[in-house]
């Protein structure tokens, strides 16, 4: 699994003209599932992203997490960060796990991420044409792959 967290000042999804999950300062996290990914996977970047220590104390410093600085996460699923662009210029999305993996550990990292939050994680919608709109703070911007953790 890979996803890509942005720090945020607010963040939404909208399908269909209609926004189905929005957040103030927090965390956007786009996440792509790949075939041969695991539950400990999608485990592994919850804890990343409960735990990582990227928004300013009191001294300016990045040094807390999103639990500390009482933030709220937004995740979108996103098959295309499962491109390969290796040959040519048009992307190979080949390693994209199917729906029938996928969707189950796109929703197990929402619920772990929820339960180490504390709070109820706002999601857009699993294969939809979504518009996701976000003021990203910094930029802070980071890629975590699961499957470089070792």
């Amino acid at each position: 699994m890979r996803i890509v967290i942005q720090r945020v000042t607010e963040a939404s999804v909208t399908v269909d003209s209609e926004t189905i999950g929005r957040i103030g300062a927090g965390l956007l996290v786009l996440v792509g599932v790949e075939q041969g990914d695991s539950e400990a996977d999608a485990d592994w970047l919850a804890s990343k992203t409960a735990g990582l220590r990227i928004f300013n104390d009191e001294a300016g410093v990045m040094n807390r997490s999103v639990v500390d600085a009482g933030g709220r996460v937004l995740a979108v699923s996103q098959f295309t960060l499962t491109a390969s662009t290796r040959k040519g210029n048009r992307p190979s999305y080949i390693r994209a796990a199917g729906h029938e993996l996928a969707v189950p550990l796109y929703e197990r990292y929402c619920e772990k991420v929820g339960v180490l939050t504390g709070t109820q994680v706002e999601r857009g919608r699993f294969g939809a044409d979504m518009k996701v709109a976000l003021v990203n703070d910094g930029p802070v911007t980071i890629i975590i792959d699961s499957r470089l953790k070792e």
